[in-house]
């Protein structure tokens, strides 16, 4: 095992066991308020896997919406339980993300990010002017998910269970993404965003991966749509919204995307700024222009700049090169 593969599990051991401990310490308040920064850590984490093939977009947030909205009404229509809800939140999403790759994945740069925004938009606009959406007002009243094993019934509609099955789902997710970043599929990924011509011109489709980048992040933002539909015990269109979406972008720049940590870091400490913001909330997209005018400024890669990370973590070998990328992409060229 590498140094910064050592670093990075004992730096991810230490953070879930940080974690783990919250319940214990802090009121339902703060353990509610930490089930948020756990999803938000997967959204930030599953939104840079878009990234990492040198891509932005605003559509993430409403692919979580569509995973928020498919456990409530799977929930509400059909009485499923959690896991059933939690499975066909990522697929749907999932679904979503092919069906809008083929015309979205045919732009790049600029014209990709606008034509998330009009995806985006569309799908928001659908929630709110169909009925079986729930209009304007949303679902609410999302009952508690519980889990049946033979007789014993599990129930975690207490903030400390909860936040500890969301923390579970959500460490999960986190070392999936972590291993696929790690393996062949992320060091094209990184290929692509770093010389997109050179990864073509050895017989790398790259719209095929930035396809497959953009439709596995949208299942990882299903999975949080369902924790946060199940969380708040409710879903509204608003939620989802383009401030939203802005606000995960920032998050991002600011965390940085080097790393796999960067972001995680950042999405702790930026959840716990916003948090701070909650009584200002006007002032609030002043006050996060000026973050990001002061971190492009200063530190254009971010809070692991600062701190690191992006030394400590960053794959050591991102672009390979090539001959050994040709040799072992030449199937991709057929």
């Amino acid at each position: 095992m590498t140094s910064n593969k050592k670093a990075g599990f004992g730096f991810a051991i230490i953070a879930i066991a940080a974690a783990a401990i919250v319940p214990l310490v802090a009121g339902d308040y703060y353990v509610s308020f930490s089930t948020e920064i756990a999803i938000m850590i997967l959204m930030l984490s599953s939104y840079r896997m878009v990234v990492l093939t040198g891509e932005w977009s605003f559509a993430h947030v409403v692919l979580q919406g569509v995973g928020a909205y498919t456990a409530a009404i799977m929930v509400k229509d059909w009485g499923a339980p959690f896991p059933v809800s939690l499975v066909a939140g990522a697929v749907v999403a999932a679904a979503v993300a092919a069906v809008l790759s083929f015309p979205l994945l045919k732009m790049r740069g600029f014209y990709f990010l606008m034509g998330t925004f009009g995806a985006a938009e569309a799908i928001r606009l659908l929630w709110r002017k169909f009925k079986y959406f729930g209009g304007t007002r949303g679902f609410s009243g999302i009952s508690a998910p519980y889990l049946e094993v033979g007789p014993i019934t599990i129930d975690f509609g207490h903030p400390a269970s909860f936040f500890y099955l969301a923390l579970a789902i959500v460490v999960v997710c986190l070392l999936v993404i972590w291993s696929m970043e790690q393996s062949r599929l992320g060091q094209i990924w990184r290929t692509i965003e770093q010389q997109d011509v050179l990864a073509q011109a050895v017989g790398i489709d790259t719209r095929r991966y930035r396809r497959i980048a953009f439709i596995i992040s949208a299942a990882f933002a299903g999975i949080a749509g369902v924790l946060l539909a199940y969380a708040f015990g409710s879903v509204t269109p608003n939620r989802f919204n383009l401030n939203f979406a802005l606000y995960l972008m920032i998050w991002a720049i600011v965390g940085g995307t080097r790393s796999f940590y960067g972001v995680i870091l950042g999405g702790i400490i930026l959840m716990g700024f916003d948090e701070s913001l909650r009584f200002a909330d006007e002032l609030r997209p002043g006050i996060y222009g000026i973050i990001l005018i002061l971190v492009m400024l200063f530190w254009p890669r971010g809070i692991e700049r600062l701190v690191g990370l992006d030394k400590l973590f960053a794959p050591k070998a991102a672009l390979p090169d090539s001959g050994s990328l040709a040799a072992s992409t030449k199937g991709d060229a057929r």
